[in-house]
């Protein structure tokens, strides 16, 4: 028998991480305080945006990529929220446009200038009104041009068209309590949403339908995440009854038991996955 049948390989055995530079680094930022579990930043091919701190409102920077170092605490904002920014998203059709959810219970969609900021930004493109709370997550279509998608405190979950400030589908009743994260299928056909009430769910939005959900994901009372994966499957992030970390992944086919499940640790931080296709 060969050792290479018995011993699992994995490409990311030998793989380690190292610390970026400190001339590489986006250094005296004041980054949002806001107790909101968010990845508070965003990257595309041109910028990186980071919500901050704000006084009267909600702000985020919008910085050039290149533009590393320490950050002046003039540096122009994207300031029009009257509320705290929650959550932003950069459009992946283009690079000069990103939408952010806010405490005011607004959506706004912002045109970056090709430089990047200058002076602070206050007009947004097109303001999205619908919710009744406040704005936790947003996300762009994957394929589709000027369409997304933004969830609210108040449990609904919107479609937008960002061209017209309409609303193409409105999402009511699926889910029963506060929706933790939303993440699209790669062709845009579906998305899946982790739900305080421990669920995941993959909803069909032309329908308005639930086509499969999985009760209890994972047995902690903890906050837990859900992203659709490539080829279909879904990878979760959640807590164990025991209040230990967990990773999982689901058969959008049989969500009756994982296809695999790993225990981490004890910490007490909700774990945020990150996936690149």
């Amino acid at each position: 028998m060969s050792f290479r049948k018995v011993v699992r390989q994995s490409k990311f055995r030998h793989v380690f991480g190292q610390p970026v530079k400190t001339e590489q680094c986006y250094d005296d930022i004041r980054v949002s305080r806001v107790t909101w579990d968010s990845t508070f930043c965003a990257v595309n091919p041109a910028f990186l945006a980071i919500i901050v701190e704000a006084s009267g409102g909600g702000a985020f920077l919008v910085l050039p990529l290149h533009k590393t170092g320490r950050i002046d605490k003039s540096y122009p904002t994207v300031c029009g929220h009257t509320g705290p920014v929650l959550d932003i998203d950069w459009c992946p059709h283009n690079d000069h446009v990103i939408a952010s959810g806010s405490e005011d219970c607004t959506v706004m969609v912002w045109q970056i200038p090709e430089n990047g900021l200058s002076q602070p930004l206050t007009e947004p493109v097109v303001v999205l009104e619908g919710h009744s709370k406040r704005v936790g997550i947003i996300s762009w279509h994957p394929t589709a041009r000027n369409v997304l998608l933004s969830a609210g405190c108040d449990n609904v979950v919107l479609i937008w068209n960002v061209g017209t400030a309409e609303e193409l589908y409105r999402l009511e009743g699926l889910h029963p309590d506060l929706i933790y994260s939303v993440s699209w299928s790669r062709d845009g056909a579906r998305f899946c949403t982790a739900c305080k009430d421990k669920s995941v769910r993959v909803i069909d939005p032309r329908r308005g339908t639930v086509v499969a959900e999985k009760e209890r994901a994972h047995e902690g009372a903890r906050p837990m995440r859900a992203i659709f994966l490539a080829d279909g499957k879904i990878f979760t992030t959640g807590f164990s009854r025991m209040s230990e970390r967990q990773l999982a992944l689901w058969d959008t086919e049989n969500l009756e038991e994982p296809m695999g499940l790993q225990e981490l640790d004890s910490s007490n931080g909700a774990l945020l996955p990150f996936y690149d296709p």
